[in-house]
């Protein structure tokens, strides 16, 4: 996983804090921030239908 671009870490509240990240090959990577080793994986297609799914409020029920 050397070739991924990671973005700053998202945080709140002193909780855990969650990367982004992308690869030249069109993938996607989530990962909790000092645990890139160990990323969720999937399509860039897929990380932007979940943060525009995220957005809508499709996911308000788990706040």
């Amino acid at each position: 996983m050397d070739d991924i671009t990671w973005e700053e870490p998202f945080c709140g509240g002193g909780a855990s804090c969650f990367r982004l990240g992308t690869d030249a090959a069109g993938n996607a990577y989530v990962a909790i921030a000092g645990a890139e080793d160990a990323a969720l994986t999937d399509s860039r297609e897929a990380l932007r239908r979940m943060i525009l799914d995220i957005k809508a409020g499709k996911a308000d029920h788990l706040l």
